[in-house]
């Protein structure tokens, strides 16, 4: 199997890890349990790093975790968003359950404690025993590195990254969250959903695993068209999932699900890449750079093969799904089962009454703060299956075998040099008001 840890731990990833504790960022020492709350009492305070629909909902996956959870400081770059997220975690609803209902009254932001503006995370992660970060991916390197230096266990959401620069951030970063035993869980909630917990355990009844496909088909996203008077910045940042260095096309936004599943049960990651992939329907100045469909053939280390696809078109066959293929049979992720080379199911997991993954991953990490334990070190995972998703996007937007040891050590950043709405983002657009987008054959990463 698969282990890029020798070229990962090179000279050039010492250099990186070397200048982030020389910079203080593992200084403190490491937390005991009186050390996880703030306050006096059990209360576990959270502050909320972006604030659009997936940081709301975490941010109550969390207060119904069933510990003493209180979301105490909320930031995003938009104030709109915080004020639409507050509402919509206060607000009383008929329709709440007992538990949602009581979970509202432990949110205690006030105007004070509500940061706009690229800064607002450095107000807010001080103020909390736990951060969600959840703002658009290519911002949490940076501010998975604030939390980790301000000794804050962590919830963040896939990916965790949108280039090679950031997801060596986030492995160096993991390690010191490891150092300081902070407990840190990514949203790649197949890991604790019980189906595929289930399937994994029982994954060697397929014997070695010799090729694997993975779906993300489905019609896509929203839109957000362009305001009148809004910055280059401001209409990148709102309409954020079509440009990569907010969003890292849907490959890395979506699909990084899919791919991450094949990973773990591997057991290890891709050493190469190579596919294709274009814009054919979404290809409008409001859908600025990004792909709407990738083929991807992927190799393991062994010679396996995992051949995945993702796509955003409207009327096409929607399929969100994994399969691995090994010596002795099949593992069907989506109908939890796993047959034997003939086709006869030798193992189905009853999934009626499954709980939500995404509650659970809140239920088990605030479970293990509360406790005072140190059970949760995902960032290490999320940044490699991060990778394998920028790997396949590098590879169908070049046309070319893209190799993993070259990709995650190319210092390839694709990033602002400033954020600031009066700043220009890396990618703008011509006289047309269309966005450049890669062209395999011409566009080149070495």
């Amino acid at each position: 199997m698969h282990n890029d840890a020798s070229k990962n731990n090179s000279r050039r990833d010492f250099v990186k890890q070397s200048s982030l504790i020389a910079g203080g960022l593992i200084a403190a020492p490491f937390l005991s349990r009186a050390n996880y709350f703030a306050g006096a009492d059990d209360v576990i305070k959270v502050a909320v790093i972006g604030c659009g629909g997936r940081g709301t909902g975490a941010a109550m996956q969390a207060l119904l975790s069933k510990q003493n959870v209180k979301i105490v400081a909320m930031a995003d770059a938009f104030r709109d968003n915080i004020d639409k997220c507050y509402q919509s975690l206060t607000a009383a609803d008929s329709g709440d359950s007992p538990a949602t209902a009581a979970a509202k009254k432990n949110v205690d932001v006030p105007s004070e404690r509500r940061f706009s503006g690229f800064d607002g995370y450095l107000k807010a992660i001080p103020l909390a025993d736990v951060v969600i970060l959840a703002t658009p991916p290519g911002f949490r390197p940076i501010h998975f590195e604030e939390a980790i230096k301000q000794n804050k266990h962590v919830f963040m959401e896939k990916p965790v990254a949108t280039d090679p620069a950031g997801v060596q951030k986030v492995l160096a970063i993991a390690a010191i969250a490891k150092q300081k035993k902070l407990n840190v869980v990514v949203g790649l909630q197949r890991h604790y959903q019980n189906s595929y917990r289930e399937l994994f355990k029982r994954k060697e009844m397929i014997g070695d695993i010799t090729s694997a496909q993975a779906w993300w088909n489905n019609d896509g996203v929203w839109v957000r068209p362009r305001k009148y008077n809004q910055t280059e910045m401001e209409y990148q940042m709102r309409n954020w999932y079509y440009f990569n260095w907010l969003c890292g096309d849907h490959i890395t936004e979506q699909h990084i699900h899919n791919l991450d599943v094949i990973n773990w049960f591997k057991g290890g990651y891709p050493v190469k890449a190579q596919g294709m992939g274009g814009r054919q329907v979404r290809k409008g100045k409001e859908h600025g750079e990004i792909f709407d469909h990738h083929f991807v053939e992927y190799t393991y280390a062994d010679g396996s093969i995992l051949n995945s696809q993702c796509r955003h078109i409207p009327g096409t066959m929607s399929r969100v799904d994994e399969l691995l293929v090994g010596t002795k049979g099949s593992i069907q992720c989506g109908k939890a089962a796993i047959t034997d080379a003939k086709g006869n199911v030798v193992y189905q997991f009853a999934k009626k009454g499954e709980p939500d993954p995404y509650q659970v991953e809140h239920e088990e990490l605030f479970a293990a703060i509360a406790k005072g334990e140190y059970k949760f070190a995902d960032a290490e995972n999320g940044a490699k299956s991060t990778m394998t998703s920028i790997l396949g996007r590098m590879a169908t937007y070049s046309g070319q075998i893209i190799d993993w040891d070259k990709a995650i050590n190319s210092g390839i950043d694709i990033h602002p040099k400033e954020y600031s709405f009066d700043a220009l983002p890396p990618v703008l657009p011509n006289a047309d008001g269309f966005y450049p987008v890669a062209v395999p054959g011409v566009t080149k990463y070495f």
